[in-house]
């Protein structure tokens, strides 16, 4: 159901911090015109934790009558609250989007059977979830034990966005789930490894600027051409690495803004990147291919 190239898109911001909805519009465009699969709205890259919730309305409002019918849409809702989570969920619900992504709950690291209770309640609302794995920012790795008793627990879930570097994990959930579920890649460091490991995709950060390059990664792989995809990945990896030279989103919307698409603003307390990676972006752009660059 969940294959191919999502884009967990940014919020463009005007300089003074408000949504810029005029580069939000054009960002979408440049997406449909890469032939993405889909779009996570309101993931960690469209900063939601700085968000309020007439500002998450207001883009839900402006993007899914822009994607619906053109691409599978996903709505990130997840929270460390599971009331909140649930709340969150609800609110998205007359979008009838394809599926909603459900962080592990960060900080407070439930216990096994908390988690579980935590994504039935979720499941309740009666929507798809992804569920979205990244111990580096959550502070909670699922146990293989754990995770199989959390899939058996809730049907509901229909995919994994796994941003996991642990590969010996990585390869377990791979080889144990995917004739059943949807598992997305969400390092796009790793991407080609995900896709030897039967991953159905990859929810793509990155994706905010390459797009067509990552679209045509996916599309040569899907057709045997395995190691023509593989050199296109190594000659964009240098980029990605890029894309994270400091916390997500910020690099990206440095490079977004030199497309065109809106300001570098992020909100506190994320910060304006340093001078060094300013110039190591420029320096990198030069040598960009521009059939890898939304347009």
């Amino acid at each position: 159901m969940f294959n191919g190239i999502f884009t967990a898109l940014a919020t463009p911001f005007l300089p003074d911090g408000k949504i810029d909805f005029s580069a939000l519009e054009n960002l979408l465009s440049a997406q449909l015109a890469a032939h993405i699969d889909g779009v996570v709205l309101l993931g960690t890259t469209a900063e939601t934790p700085t968000l309020s919730a007439d500002e998450k309305k207001q883009i839900l409002d402006f993007c899914v009558p822009r994607l619906a019918g053109k691409c599978k849409i996903i709505i990130g809702t997840g929270a460390n609250n599971t009331q909140v989570a649930v709340e969150n969920t609800r609110a998205v619900a007359p979008y009838n989007p394809d599926a909603v992504l459900v962080v592990t709950p960060y900080y407070n690291k439930p216990n096994p059977a908390g988690l579980i209770a935590h994504y039935q309640a979720v499941a309740e609302v009666g929507l798809p979830i992804i569920l979205y794995h990244i111990p580096g920012r959550t502070g909670l790795k699922l146990p293989d034990n754990v995770l199989a008793d959390l899939l058996a627990n809730v049907p509901q879930i229909v995919g994994i966005k796994e941003s996991d570097y642990d590969a010996s994990h990585v390869m377990q959930t791979a080889v144990s789930y995917t004739e059943n579920l949807d598992y997305l890649c969400g390092n796009d460091d790793l991407f080609p490894q995900y896709l030897a490991i039967n991953a159905s995709g990859i929810i793509s950060a990155a994706a905010n600027v390459f797009a067509p390059a990552f679209v045509q990664i996916y599309q040569l792989f899907q057709a045997g051409k395995t190691k023509e995809s593989f050199a296109l990945f190594a000659q964009l990896y240098p980029f990605i690495k890029a894309c994270y030279a400091e916390t997500n989103p910020t690099c990206i919307k440095y490079m977004l803004a030199k497309l065109g698409f809106g300001s570098a603003t992020v909100r506190l307390p994320l910060g304006e990147i340093s001078a060094a990676h300013k110039e190591h972006l420029d320096t990198l752009f030069q040598t960009a291919n521009p059939s890898w660059l939304i347009k």
